[in-house]
């Protein structure tokens, strides 16, 4: 089987990995690739959002399977391109269409639907240019902090947790009036802020069964205690010690079985995964957002923590037969830590050599690539460290203890993982 990656970060040099380890025995490509992934398959120089450069390479591949790695391509309508191409209509693509992902694709449209079927999540309203000035009047009206949501994608950069209420004004005209998100901040919705610990759910559905993955927890802040700037991510864990079973049970009742029957009431074509983002307020679990795609660093502890065939689950998913699949978990713990350029999440360099990879380590590539011979920077992002462990505590100190003699130039990475834990 060939099957195409479509993306260039630790996510997706993950997915290669596990779907190398198939007993099928797949042909891997990827568009645009890292160094990890050119190791395992062809890395094809290609952008996931040229759909045409896409499909030319589905076609000269003869690509039997599509998984589409970032969320930007499904929102452009990626899946939508190929399933009405006049040859590729085909191939199956894991990822949903351009109408389901506009759940990570806009705030306003997921909370409309979250309120449309009752899942529990924070009060909210949407404010356009021309609605600025009731904006900034609600704002008294609510308690701080205040939280501010650009609606569209804003590569994880668009909310703002703000403690004050003139500041707050501040960013708001500030990303209404001067669209300090471009396109991404013409909505946006001002939510009730909770307070509790987060975690993620994944689910991989094929529009009629689905089976849940592994949960998450992952560290979003670039520095230790959870201070600083927002990322992309700094490291995961999983499983989450505080998502015990009465936990679980209620994040499926209230959550996980709402969403599925949520997205077949309001006849949502969905074939893919869906990530939950989650926060525990007391007892009670409430959604926070919604993606369409893995996330990244989650799929470094999610991943490797599955003991199934990749390519078996990912057919099944293609053949709507995931009723018939179980997920089988490992009972090991895993952690993973990412390792950053100097100066990320703002400005920072590329092409420093990266040495000390060990060989016996699970290292995955994110930011890298080859020049010259030499494994350099490439991203924000660089690497990502996993190890597993008894629990959670030990398989941080594995992932830890494989990053000890890797160096590039400007190195920095959290060393306070599961510290909130």
């Amino acid at each position: 089987m060939n099957i195409l990656i479509l993306g260039n970060g630790g996510r997706e040099h993950t997915f290669c990995w596990k779907l190398s380890q198939s007993p099928q025995q797949p042909t891997l490509f990827t568009a645009p690739g890292n160094a990890g992934t050119a190791a395992l398959g062809t890395n094809l120089p290609i952008s996931p959002a040229d759909f045409e450069a896409v499909a030319e390479a589905v076609t000269k591949h003869q690509i039997d399977l599509i998984v589409v790695g970032p969320e930007a391509p499904l929102v452009a309508g990626i899946h939508d391109f190929i399933a009405t191409h006049p040859t590729l209509s085909h191939i199956p693509v894991i990822g949903p269409k351009q109408q389901a992902a506009q759940l990570e694709g806009s705030k306003a449209y997921a909370k409309a639907f979250m309120e449309r079927h009752n899942i529990p999540t924070a009060p909210y309203k949407q404010f356009t240019a021309d609605t600025l000035s009731e904006g900034l009047a609600y704002l008294e009206t609510i308690p701080a902090p205040y939280v501010l949501k650009a609606d569209g994608l804003a590569a994880g950069k668009g909310v703002l947790i703000i403690y004050d209420v003139e500041e707050a004004k501040a960013a708001l005209t500030d990303m209404l009036a001067n669209k300090k998100f471009g396109a991404a901040s013409e909505q946006v919705v001002i939510e009730g802020f909770l307070d509790g610990i987060e975690l993620s759910c994944f689910l991989l559905t094929d529009g009629e069964g689905h089976v849940t993955f592994p949960f998450a927890k992952d560290y979003k802040r670039i520095g230790e205690g959870d201070t600083g700037l927002n990322t992309g991510g700094m490291g995961a864990v999983s499983p989450v010690p505080f998502n015990d079973a009465v936990f679980k049970q209620k994040i499926d009742e209230r959550i996980i079985q709402p969403t599925l029957e949520g997205l077949k009431k309001d006849k949502i074509d969905f074939v893919g995964f869906v990530f939950i983002g989650l926060i525990r307020v007391g007892d009670d679990p409430f959604v926070i957002e919604y993606n369409v795609r893995m996330g990244d660093p989650e799929t470094q502890v999610v991943l490797p923590r599955i003991e199934n065939d990749m390519v078996e689950l990912l057919a099944a998913t293609a053949e709507k037969r995931l009723d018939k699949v179980s997920i089988q978990i490992r009972s090991e713990a895993a952690a993973t830590v990412v390792g950053v350029s100097g100066g990320y999440p703002e400005a920072y360099e590329k092409g420093k050599e990266i040495t000390g990879i060990p060989t016996d380590a699970l290292i995955f590539h994110a930011g890298t690539t080859m020049h010259d011979g030499k494994l350099v920077t490439n991203g924000g992002r660089v690497l990502a460290s996993t190890g597993f462990g008894t629990d959670v505590h030990d398989a941080i100190a594995t992932a830890y203890s494989s990053l000890t003699n890797v160096a590039f130039e400007g190195l920095y990475f959290r060393k306070d993982l599961g510290f909130d834990l």
